[in-house]
């Protein structure tokens, strides 16, 4: 399944020892599961030009993929050309029971050098990364057009300690900053957010 994605989700063009000390920091304290019970998502370094044909032959053995791609354009022969592109250069999210052992069968797939891990067994992404690139993706796998905040949208917080409270959008700060309202213990209180931390509804 190939999915498309934008800089929203991180630097493109990540070197594979960058993202791997991201993956060290975020999994740091224990992994997360995965979206179905016993399963987790993790992320497979893959060969050089070989996303497609490691996604054929991963869904072929049943497994789950997850290749983000950003739109990308560039000037080839004086004109302006548009393709996709793995917004993480050189990797391809899989999904497992990592207690089966699958993980064996995904090293060995055709087109994947090897499972990213920082021990023995390979390490688990978070699951809110994963669930953010998915969140902002059609049941076709294609990226919907981001929403532009405005007064008076209500939107759900998605991080912290008042993750999936439902606040009212107050104003967007120069700084790109968005103003909340928020009902707390019968009184309103105002609090200042990123975007990235807010999801409409």
């Amino acid at each position: 399944m190939f999915i498309k994605a934008s800089h929203q989700f991180g630097k493109p063009g990540l070197q594979v020892l960058e993202f791997e000390r991201y993956m060290g920091a975020t999994t740091e304290g224990g992994a997360m599961t995965g979206h179905e019970r016993g399963t987790s998502w993790f992320l497979a370094q893959l060969k050089p030009n070989c996303a497609r044909i490691a996604d054929k032959h991963l869904t072929r053995q049943g497994f789950r993929t997850l290749l983000p791609l950003e739109e990308e354009t560039r000037q080839r022969n004086g004109k302006f050309v548009t393709a996709d592109r793995p917004l993480f250069p050189g990797y391809i999210f899989v999904a497992f029971d990592a207690a089966r052992g699958l993980w064996r069968q995904v090293n060995s797939t055709y087109g994947i050098t090897r499972l990213v891990s920082f021990g023995r067994e390979p390490t688990a992404v978070p699951l809110d990364l994963v669930s953010q690139i998915m969140l902002r993706c059609d049941a076709d796998g294609k990226l919907l057009p981001p929403k532009v905040l405005k007064p008076g949208d209500q939107v759900a917080l998605t991080k912290g300690p008042f993750a999936n409270f439902v606040a009212e959008v107050e104003k967007i700060a120069p700084d790109r900053r968005v103003w909340v309202l928020m009902e707390i213990m019968g009184g309103q209180k105002r609090v200042a957010l990123g975007a990235d931390q807010l999801r409409t509804i």
